[in-house]
């Protein structure tokens, strides 16, 4: 890792005596672009952590700290169960996965909520989403109230 600025090895500092570790405030003379571009550099050389302005492992050894042990057991991500999310990830990961009926049941989500979630699920949390769609053709053969779409994980 190359050398640390001055003003970098202050926000190091800094950020590792605050219990939170953060690095706001800046020093004071570190300001508006300035501030963009350390944080910046910083967050590059992984100083920093990507999902937040608070020191890292990284940025502990930098400055010849030992991260405290807290900051290891905070970091962890723990997901929650009880959240609407987690219920229709849950109904998808079924072997019958789920129809846009039974998450609007389980969530009380509208159909494009549950569009957009699904948009957004594949491409913010990574899901392999599939689909299976049964077209109940009517007499003019478009799809008619019958035909539903499976959403599988």
């Amino acid at each position: 890792m190359s050398e640390l600025t001055t003003t970098q090895e202050t926000v190091l500092h800094a950020a590792a005596a605050r219990e939170d570790g953060s690095i706001h405030p800046m020093p004071s003379n570190v300001k508006g672009g300035a501030a963009r571009k350390v944080i910046d550099s910083m967050r590059t050389k992984g100083l920093i952590k990507a999902d937040a302005d608070t020191i890292s492992d990284v940025g502990y050894r930098a400055i010849g700290l030992e991260a405290p042990a807290a900051l290891a057991l905070a970091t962890t991500k723990t997901s929650r169960t009880n959240t609407k999310k987690a219920m229709v990830i849950e109904l998808m990961k079924r072997p019958e996965g789920a129809t846009a009926a039974q998450i609007a049941e389980v969530t009380g989500w509208q159909q494009h909520t549950i569009r957009g979630f699904l948009s957004l699920a594949k491409s913010k949390l990574g899901l392999a989403i599939t689909t299976n769609r049964l077209w109940v053709a009517g007499a003019n053969q478009q799809g008619s109230p019958g035909s539903y779409t499976t959403y599988f994980v």
